[in-house]
């Protein structure tokens, strides 16, 4: 029987029914409110609604810390309403259908090793630039989740000296955000006046400030990557997001990498970087898979 599957993001719960081997046979979204975890729920009861006689399990893909065999949400991300909440004990008040959750990050990982560019591989990590720098660790083809649930949250890693967390973390060096910062630093500009897609176009028409900032990106990402590489040695690093989609990005952040193996004066495996094979459905397939995995089917 065919699964309801949701995908909650900062500005839409997106939603799919998905057959087991992650067909999707119709989809659709609404706007994820902010204000409470009543409303969050009557949005979720209210999508589940139109599928209740046409699935047998549920799946969720959503922001935040989350121990999958409890249903429980720690630390919740953006929707701080959802801190410290078992999610599956309040959406049982309207439904008995099993249902499972996890990480967006993690389910975008997931994807990949199901049916996506880690599908040959044992190890690999997925990185998905975006708001932030979410993603996942596979090993032995599992999601590999940590003593404390979190593992692969690259966006907290020091990638530079600074005087705030901030300036240092990770994610405003390598995610989309960070670039946006950069260049709207670089021009003087308010960051609402631009977006990926427009930087994206601004590097195509060989803009000085916005090619360095994809420049101080790649570089950034390459020695986070190279440091990955030396302390989980995986088969594949992944690179997903939207601006992943942009060929120009994987290019340089493959030359910055080649920059630093030639530095050094002895030999190490080489980190292989390639993209995501999934990108606006990746956290969809990836939270059916869990499912998939925790009940056997």
């Amino acid at each position: 029987m065919n699964k309801l599957v949701y995908d909650v993001g900062a500005s839409a719960i997106k939603y799919a029914l998905m057959d087991n081997d992650a067909n999707i046979i119709e989809k659709g979204k609404v706007a994820t409110p902010h204000d409470n975890l009543e409303h969050f729920l009557d949005e979720l009861k209210t999508i589940y609604e139109k599928y209740e006689d046409k699935i047998d399990g549920i799946a969720m893909s959503l922001p935040g810390t989350i121990d999958s065999t409890k249903g429980q949400i720690y630390a919740p991300g953006g929707l701080t309403y959802n801190a410290n909440v078992n999610l599956v004990n309040e959406m049982h008040k309207f439904t008995d259908l099993p249902i499972v959750l996890e990480n967006d990050g993690k389910s975008a990982a997931l994807a990949e090793v199901w049916k996506g560019n880690l599908e040959d591989c044992q190890d690999g990590i997925v990185m998905v630039l975006g708001s932030g720098i979410g993603g996942g660790i596979i090993k032995d083809r599992k999601l590999w989740k940590g003593t404390h649930l979190f593992a692969g949250e690259f966006s907290y890693v020091f990638a530079s000296e600074g005087a705030s967390f901030m300036e240092s973390a990770w994610a405003m060096h390598s995610s989309a955000t960070g670039l946006i910062m950069n260049v709207a630093k670089r021009k003087n500009v308010d960051m609402s006046t631009l977006d990926g897609l427009k930087i994206f176009d601004m590097i195509a028409a060989n803009d000085e400030d916005a090619c360095a900032a994809l420049q101080d990106l790649a570089r950034d990402t390459a020695r986070g990557i190279y440091n990955l590489q030396c302390i989980l040695d995986p088969e594949k690093i992944l690179i997903g997001g939207g601006i992943s989609q942009q060929p120009i990005l994987i290019e340089k952040i493959r030359e910055e990498l080649d920059k630093i193996y030639q530095t050094l004066p002895f030999d190490v495996p080489h980190a292989q970087v390639d993209v995501c094979r999934y990108f606006n459905d990746s956290n969809l397939i990836g939270a059916l898979y869990n499912f998939m995995t925790m009940y056997q089917e």
